[in-house]
């Protein structure tokens, strides 16, 4: 598929969420759609090349259909990583102050990564981070190196490993498509640091499962995922202490 196909599938969810008292001819400056730059839609285009065809040999994705992979696993995770990492777009810009930092940084784990989502995309949005994919299955995280290596990505520690034995702590946790839902939210939340962040891509009916399971986080609103009627992002932050 060319950069440009992929542009233009991404392109919705890389837009500001309207509201009804912003309009799209209001908006403010930095709220302006994203547009990824030609080395990041190449890489995402190889990624896909890449999980094609390794998934002829096991299963990593029951998506088949390219533009479907772009926009169900891409699009998803992008636009998690454009409301976790906001203003790091175009490379050739100054993002955002992290942490003390001129650079979106941080200590990010993907947990039950599978085939990378969400936390590959989002290394590809915010090239800074340190990611860590956890992901119990062996020959799903040869393949998360195989991707890693392909792409030239630094600063990946790919742990084959299940969640509960990881004992780290990291600034962002990201959740998305596991199995044993409700089971795993104890050991994600174990994983946070202080005002560290848990990202839940999940179904609009676990959102009540999330936040009565882990009352001690403070929950933003769910946000919808575009091109989804039932998908949204949902964000929960940690104490300080």
């Amino acid at each position: 598929m060319t950069p440009a196909r992929i542009a233009e599938l991404l392109q919705p969810f890389l837009a500001p969420i309207p509201t009804p008292c912003h309009s799209e001819q209001g908006r403010r400056p930095g709220e302006e759609p994203a547009v990824l730059s030609s080395t990041q839609l190449q890489s995402i285009s190889t990624y896909i090349d890449i999980l094609l065809r390794w998934n002829a040999r096991i299963n990593l994705t029951a998506i088949r259909d390219p533009e479907e992979i772009v926009t169900r696993h891409f699009g998803e995770s992008l636009f998690a990583a454009y409301h976790l990492f906001p203003g790091v777009y175009p490379l050739t810009s100054v993002p955002p102050v992290v942490k003390g930092s001129d650079r979106a940084t941080g200590r990010l784990a993907d947990l039950g990564s599978g085939a990378g989502f969400p936390g590959l995309p989002i290394k590809l949005w915010a090239p800074d981070i340190t990611l860590t994919l956890i992901e119990s299955n062996h020959k799903k995280a040869f393949f998360l190196r195989e991707v890693a290596r392909s792409l030239t990505l630094t600063d990946i520690d790919i742990q084959n490993v299940r969640a509960e034995d990881v004992t780290q702590t990291f600034d962002v946790v990201t959740l998305r498509a596991v199995e044993r839902f409700a089971d795993i939210l104890p050991v994600a939340v174990r994983l946070l640091a202080p005002a560290a962040r848990l990202a839940l891509l999940i179904a609009g009916t676990q959102v009540p499962t999330a936040i009565s399971s882990l009352p001690k986080l403070s929950w933003q609103p769910a946000i919808p995922v575009p091109q989804s009627q039932s998908r949204v992002l949902l964000i929960g932050t940690s104490s300080q202490q």
